[in-house]
């Protein structure tokens, strides 16, 4: 439906008069919409707004039109630059939308008017076209950067904190002049920031390909005054607010791998797929290791042929190792590792105590184990006992957290297939597992965990020593003394000549005396400051 934007409210009203209206809020502004919008969305307070419009009397009288300026009109929604009635109305509008607001003095002009044109109490009609609005975004939440975005980005994704984005942008004073600036681009890492506090605030919040335009206070663009590269910084006022012309041009991903920042892996070139190795994998990589200075100490395969090993065997760095653990087939990646992985170096005094070490690495295939639920139950049981062995070699070597996870019981956890002689089979390498993987726990000081696989023990063999005396070891360590005791006893009970028994039984008693005069020590201090 066509209506004239230029002919006054009278002419117009016939038009559109059978349209339905609606209400909007409860001081009497209504809508009615002549013209649906191209989106869902709608505006939020501090988004500029671009409209166009014709303004009337309730009676007919035309008043003023932004089609005789031939510009829309420009405005920041919610932000008290135009009449309550404006910022309530047009926030409810979708681009493109066109709409008649019928706005009552209270939302207007008041009983004032606006002499000579708007008499008192008048009642305005307004007819406007959503044209379009740029977000306004309160970035650090008080008004020291504000992001308007000038060219909408790619996809949803937005960097995250420790990633390293490449920009390109432009810094200008308030008076027009360039301070700063760089067309070819700049890398850098959002956590430790570029130029200003600004850049990497607002970078966080951009998409691939996106440009926007930020407006800065000073406190948050001050070392703009130590750092540039074009600009004189002796033509910078004091206390200068700035406007930055921001384009994130892309990013490469950074992983924290533990979460603790002592293995990142910065990703050069993404794999394909979504599966990675783990545990037991074979993986074929290139990789080149580098001290900090650049020079290379370590270097393993060549694009013939690459270097094969198996994940968590202790065969490379075992930051590396982690690192690969996390990537794809076909990934290329820049992985830093920190000082808590380089006991392997140290001792050929290669790498310094406090040096990182930078690894450029490629994951050219990699090869998993079958997964257990594909196994049959023979291969089940085998893998099962294979484990067992190699946990077995660790616990010996004294790798209680590699010889923990080889005494996983997986493969035989779900044993509803097993005959009556696999049953048999299974329920002896779980006890055996277990048992292990609590000698494991209670040597790293775990305990909860160590009483909870002696536990598992005890009910499919409720007469186990073993289980009993570990398990009452985790009580001791966590002084519940009663349950330990009654474990120690039982398993006296079962086994009066175990020595290991017999030791544990000692160490409990002499806990209890402890505990007794520590008691005693109290009740006396109480009892005296009583006196």
């Amino acid at each position: 439906m066509e209506v004239s934007t230029n002919k006054p409210y009278h002419h117009r009203q016939a038009a559109f008069s059978n349209l339905p209206e609606i209400d909007i809020g409860n001081q009497g502004l209504r809508k009615r919409i002549l013209q649906k919008g191209t989106s869902w969305q709608t505006p939020f307070p501090g988004d500029e707004v671009e409209v166009h419009y014709s303004v009337s009397l309730k009676d007919g009288a035309y008043i003023d039109s932004s089609h005789d300026k031939k510009m829309p009109f420009r405005f920041k929604l919610g932000q008290h630059e135009v009449i309550k009635g404006w910022d309530e109305g047009i926030g409810t509008m979708k681009k493109g939308e066109r709409a008649v607001f019928t706005i009552p003095p209270e939302l207007a002009y008041g009983h004032a008017g606006s002499p000579p044109i708007i008499p008192p109490d008048a009642t305005l009609v307004f007819d406007i076209e959503m044209v379009s609005w740029n977000t306004i975004r309160d970035i650090t939440g008080d008004g020291g950067v504000l992001k308007k975005i000038v060219e909408e980005g790619e996809g949803w994704a937005t960097p995250r904190e420790d990633d390293e984005v490449l920009v390109k942008y432009e810094v200008r004073l308030e008076n027009g002049a360039v301070a700063s600036k760089s067309s070819e681009g700049v890398e850098f890492c959002l956590t430790n920031g570029y130029l200003c506090p600004a850049m990497s605030k607002a970078a966080r919040t951009m998409r691939k390909g996106e440009k926007a335009e930020l407006s800065v206070k000073f406190s948050y663009g001050c070392r703009l005054l130590q750092k540039g590269d074009t600009r004189n910084g002796d033509d910078i006022p004091p206390n200068a607010n700035f406007v930055i012309h921001l384009e994130l041009v892309s990013w490469k991903s950074v992983v924290d791998i533990m979460g603790d920042k002592k293995i990142l892996k910065k990703i050069i070139k993404v794999g394909e797929g979504y599966d990675r190795p783990s545990e037991g994998s074979v993986a074929k990589v290139r990789y080149i290791g580098k001290r900090e200075d650049g020079a290379v100490f370590e270097r393993k395969g060549h694009e013939a042929e690459a270097f094969e090993y198996l994940c968590s065997e202790e065969q490379i760095n075992e930051g590396l190792d982690r690192a690969i653990m996390t990537m794809r087939k076909g990934e290329h990646a820049i992985v830093t590792v920190g000082t808590d992985f380089l006991y392997g170096y140290k001792e050929f005094g290669s790498i310094s105590a406090n040096s990182v070490i930078v690894y450029e690495v490629e994951l050219v295939d990699f090869t998993k184990e079958k997964p257990f639920w594909k196994m049959d139950t023979i291969e089940k049981i085998e893998a099962c006992e294979r484990k067992k062995n190699e946990g077995n070699i660790l616990f010996k070597a004294g790798k209680l957290q590699r010889a923990s996870r080889k005494y996983a019981i997986k493969y035989i956890e779900f044993d509803h297939t097993f005959n009556d002689v696999e049953k048999c089979q299974s329920n002896a390498l779980r006890l055996s597992c277990n048992l292990n993987n609590a000698a494991c726990k209670l040597k790293l000081e775990q305990y909860p965990e160590a009483s909870r696989l002696c536990s598992e023990v005890l009910e499919l063999d409720p007469s186990n020593v073993k289980a009993l005396f570990r398990r009452s070891q985790a009580y001791l360590r966590t002084s519940q003394l009663e349950n330990a005791e009654a474990d120690i006893k039982r398993a006296l009970s079962i086994d009066p000549d175990s020595r290991e028994v017999k030791l544990g039984y000692k160490e409990l008693k002499e806990k209890r005396k402890q505990y007794v005069r520590y008691e005693a020590e109290i009740c006396s201090t109480m009892l005296s400051k009583m006196g």
